[in-house]
């Protein structure tokens, strides 16, 4: 975690960057970005460097080769500004931007459209100063410190760009429970959140994995896989997961939905995400088995058909949907519930409310949690209510008291391991068998089978409630009489 210093360092480059006319949230990251990589790269060079000398070779693999120190940010920090703007405009940043995959990372891979727009010399001078000023020595500071920023995405839902609160995705991925074997996807990443997320958790739960060789490999190279076909985000994301210490993962620009990459099939053991609600569909060049699945040009409906087919079986899923797709009647909606729970097995159905996602957006959702199996096997469904993840409702979303997180984890473990009572349907946690769902022609909102119990009010016979009545009056009319008689 990011003490206070920390984040009034990052408020105020923020704020200078956003002074001098940068105002897009995105765009600001982009550019702190594009620094952050030129510092990395200088810090990998600095450490090939001194391990060289300490054997007296040659470095291998060098970021940087002779002739090219004005491009290390050691050096090029330290020039006044003017010189310090013209060396990273035209030297450092098409540097990075002919890296094109090299280096360890699979950042430069997507800087093809990169554009600087830091407008003056004053202005680089200014963030530079401030960032060389940062303390980042270590990895956890840099995923916290770029995780902080990325937090500022939340106030920016006019860019499209609807990042997952971070306390949510904690709660999937433990829902979810990672192993070191596990093959993880998000086939539409974003920021890639849930990559690093269950990065995070692995670390934890599992501290000797990357003491192990073969699990190490996996864990930097072959573990984690995103998607996307939003540059911008392609480049965030792998920044972030480069800076939480994933030296090669998987991102790819990528429309997870067209025919083009219908061969991804079959590849995961987990699938965690927050596919688009909305957006531009390519009806066409849309993948034909994912339409036999669900014949809909609802985005939401043909990303449960992928994660369907892109799972291995066996493969698990956590996944967030708006509320209509629980409930919503056309033959899409029902044909893909019904693949789920049928063919499937649906595991459970976690309700929030609707202003988890505020201030940008309001809209209901649930997580859905399933497992490929293609041969059925959903017997009973766990659900809960969520009514209160931490966060007040409203567009502020102030840390509150009130946090149904913990006891949704308690109450997921209990169930999973075969403990607890479940069958009080007034609980916020629940569990509703497969004939109940088929009977109610598989519509999975909670409201459907949760029972409400309604307080019994007792009230005074009607005659006693006139005579209430007639008193008062009586009395109103005394007050008015006085009034009148004091003017």
């Amino acid at each position: 975690m990011l003490n206070g210093q920390l984040r009034n360092q990052v408020d105020q480059i923020w704020l200078k960057i956003y002074a001098n006319g940068i105002a897009n949230p995105l765009s600001v990251i982009e550019q702190l970005t594009y620094l952050l990589f030129a510092k990395r790269l200088d810090e990998l060079h600095t450490a090939r460097e001194a391990q060289a000398n300490l054997l007296g070779t040659e470095i291998e693999n060098p970021i940087f080769d002779k002739g090219q120190e004005q491009l290390r940010w050691s050096r090029f920090k330290d020039f006044d500004p003017e010189e310090k703007f013209a060396v990273f405009r035209d030297d450092v940043f098409p540097f990075i931007k002919s890296l094109n995959g090299r280096a360890g990372s699979s950042y430069t891979k997507f800087m093809k459209d990169a554009v600087f727009i830091i407008p003056s010399p004053a202005l680089l001078d200014s963030v530079i100063n401030m960032l060389d000023a940062i303390e980042m020595k270590d990895r956890d500071t840099k995923g916290d410190l770029y995780e902080y920023m990325l937090s500022k995405l939340s106030s920016s839902g006019q860019n499209g760009q609807f990042r997952t609160p971070r306390h949510i995705i904690k709660m999937m991925v433990e829902l979810t429970a990672p192993t070191p074997k596990d093959v993880i996807a998000d086939p539409a990443c974003g920021t890639c959140g849930f990559l690093v997320a269950t990065a995070e958790y692995l670390e934890t739960h599992h501290k000797d994995m990357l003491m192990d060789e073969a699990l190490k490999k996996h864990f930097h190279e072959e573990m984690f896989h995103g998607a996307d076909f939003d540059s911008s985000m392609l480049r965030i994301g792998a920044m972030n997961m480069t800076l939480h210490g994933v030296e090669s993962p998987q991102i790819v620009d990528r429309d997870s939905l067209s025919e083009a990459h219908a061969a991804e099939r079959d590849a995961y053991t987990l699938i965690l995400a927050n596919p688009p609600f909305k957006g531009s569909l390519d009806y066409d060049g849309t993948a034909k088995d994912l339409l036999q699945v669900s014949k809909t040009k609802k985005t939401e409906l043909l990303f449960l058909s992928l994660f369907l087919k892109q799972l291995k079986p066996g493969g698990r899923c956590a996944v967030i949907v708006p509320d209509g797709v629980l409930f919503g009647s056309s033959k899409a909606h029902q044909q893909i519930r019904e693949t789920i729970v049928d063919g499937h097995k649906l595991d459970a159905v976690i309700s929030m409310p609707s202003g988890v996602f505020k201030p940008y957006a309001g809209v209901s959702t649930a997580i859905l949690m399933f497992t490929r199996t293609d041969s059925g096997g959903t017997d009973q469904v766990f659900f809960y209510d969520m009514t209160a993840d931490g966060y007040s409702l409203d567009d502020k979303r102030d840390r509150i008291e009130q946090d149904d997180i913990p006891d949704i984890l308690e109450k997921y473990k209990t169930y999973q391991t075969g403990g607890g009572d479940f069958s009080n349907k007034t609980a916020k946690a629940f569990l509703v068998s497969k004939e109940e769902i088929e009977a109610n022609k598989y519509d999975l909102s909670i409201n459907r089978y949760k029972e409400v119990v309604y307080e019994e009010v007792e009230y005074d016979p009607p005659l006693v409630i006139l005579d209430q009545l007639e008193a008062l009056e009586i009395e109103i009319q005394a007050d008015l009489k006085e009034l009148r008689g004091m003017l």
